[in-house]
């Protein structure tokens, strides 16, 4: 054989090597779940092999697709971190600490060498023949398509398009002679200095982005169809500190403030179902004593109960004291279009605006949104059951990862991964591959149920979007539980031989 014919033969082996590459369990996202996920797996199951697919070319997931001006956590740190990684900053922390944050559990867990930056999934495929996902991959930094194939497939990459925000499409918006910025698509350039700015929105991004631009622009205004609940408090937990001047260790100190917040929030949560105008009042309350009863009762007093959905947190009333101020301003009122110098409101009122931001949330996109195929054939992921909120009826060795909305998406990610790493565990056990959640007999006329019903939990996000979704049945165990301090005793009790689980 000629030199250049062994070195083609090499050179296709080394290719077909690559693309045939295979590990035990594939992880997509090196956000906070994946990272979350990939702890639990490797120190659960380690003689497993695995790999994290991240499609950016850095970890943190949505601490890294933001970057609008004072981008932070709305959920408190203590519940929003790892149970196995004390948080030692602020309760309320910034997307650099967050990411600061994952950047060490990294490197704590040796996970670098797990990572493959770059990487986007364009399509998922199960093969009974193989017993295996093959994922198609193409490396962004190079433009190469590849191939990977693994025994359990676990989606982790969050639950909305990274790639674009949602924006309503109003009428006149090509008039518009300003900028129209969507805060996930925050331009590094932009200038706001002696600029007219309008927010539209009302959530927990317009809350951050309000008072940290209110500084440098000429005047901020938040454009609302409808308020929204917020709460407020300072940006430090007085317990924490406390512990912290006896001198325990942070491991303790973590662990205490954890359940003392959850026990809080807890009791916030059940009362506002049990008792929403009592817990109304109270919310209430509060902001009354920051910007006093007419503003408050103006456009701070939702039509919904609390935790219908989310709370909005303000950290040291930051929000109130640049409405306070006069720096900004607040509106609330329906569009009836844009105009050449702002919005015309339906009440007739014209906002003169030269930037207008749309804070007006997300595109769900669930499982990446990607081509799912069984033995070849696509298959529809929005008419499958979920199976507890983590399988999918009728799809083998597959996974996702879906957090809890009251409480802080963090405190399932760590109960999904001990979960994932039991049954990985009871599927060698029984010397089986395959495991396969299968409707009963008496399941098989199930309603198809919204995920997460709208009485439950209702924001714009799911509501525009919510059949996207994968469905709750009527019957246990094809139900989303969206309540953590059920799931916490439940989910490490789930019986992993019960019926509906097949293994081969």
């Amino acid at each position: 054989m000629s030199k250049e014919n062994i070195a083609s033969t090499e050179s296709t082996a080394k290719a077909d090597a690559h693309t045939a590459e295979h590990v035990d369990i594939l992880i997509v996202g090196a956000g906070i779940s994946g990272i979350g996920i990939a702890h639990h797996v490797k120190e659960q199951c380690p003689d497993k092999s695995f790999t994290i697919l991240e499609s950016k070319d850095t970890h943190g997931g949505t601490w890294a697709t933001h970057t609008y001006p004072g981008i932070r956590s709305d959920s408190d740190l203590y519940t929003f971190g790892y149970r196995f990684k004390p948080w030692t900053g602020d309760p309320i922390a910034s997307a650099q600490s967050i990411n600061n944050y994952i950047g060490e559990v990294i490197k704590d867990d040796n996970l670098d060498q797990h990572i493959r930056y770059q990487h986007e999934i364009k399509k998922a495929s199960w093969s009974d023949e193989t017993q295996t996902w093959t994922i198609s991959v193409n490396k962004t930094d190079s433009n190469e398509d590849v191939e990977i194939t693994c025994n359990f497939f676990m989606w982790s990459g969050g639950y909305y398009d990274h790639k674009q925000g949602y924006t309503p499409q109003w009428a006149g918006m090509e008039q518009f002679k300003g900028a129209i910025v969507h805060p996930q698509s925050w331009p590094q350039d932009l200038d706001l200095s002696a600029k007219k700015v309008v927010v539209i929105g009302s959530g927990a991004t317009a809350a951050t982005l309000i008072p940290n631009i209110a500084d440098d622009s000429d005047h901020v205004t938040m454009l609302q169809r409808s308020p929204t609940y917020f709460w407020t408090d300072a940006n430090r937990n007085t317990m924490a500190d406390r512990l912290r001047l006896l001198e325990l260790p942070e491991e303790w100190v973590h662990e205490t403030v954890r359940r003392d917040l959850l026990q809080t929030a807890k009791e916030v949560q059940y009362a506002a179902a049990e008792h929403p105008e009592v817990v109304k009042e109270e919310l209430l309350k509060v902001v009354r004593e920051h910007v006093g009863d007419e503003l408050a009762e103006k456009h701070f007093t939702p039509t919904y109960r609390p935790w219908q959905q989310r709370l909005a947190f303000v950290p040291n009333a930051d929000l109130f004291k640049a409405v306070k101020s006069g720096k900004a301003s607040i509106v609330t009122d329906k569009i009836e279009s844009f105009t050449e110098k702002g919005i015309l409101l339906q009440s007739g009122e014209e906002l003169e605006a030269d930037v207008i931001i749309t804070a007006t949330g997300f595109n769900l996109l669930p499982l990446g949104g990607i081509p799912y195929e069984i033995n070849g054939k696509q298959v529809d992921l929005a008419s499958s059951y979920t199976y507890r909120g983590i399988m999918l009826s009728g799809l083998p060795n597959l996974a996702m990862m879906f957090g809890y909305l009251r409480t802080s998406w963090t405190m399932r990610v760590d109960l999904v991964g001990d979960y994932i790493a039991r049954l990985l565990n009871q599927m060698d056990k029984r010397g089986v591959k395959v495991v396969t959640p299968t409707l009963r007999e008496q399941d098989q006329n199930m309603a198809k149920n919204r995920w997460i019903s709208e009485d439950e939990f209702n924001p714009g996000y799911m509501n525009r979007h919510h059949h996207l979704m994968p469905k709750s049945g009527d019957n246990e165990p094809w139900k989303f539980s969206p309540d953590y301090y059920k799931e916490k005793d439940q989910m490490p009790n789930f019986d992993l031989d019960e019926d509906t689980l097949v293994y081969k």
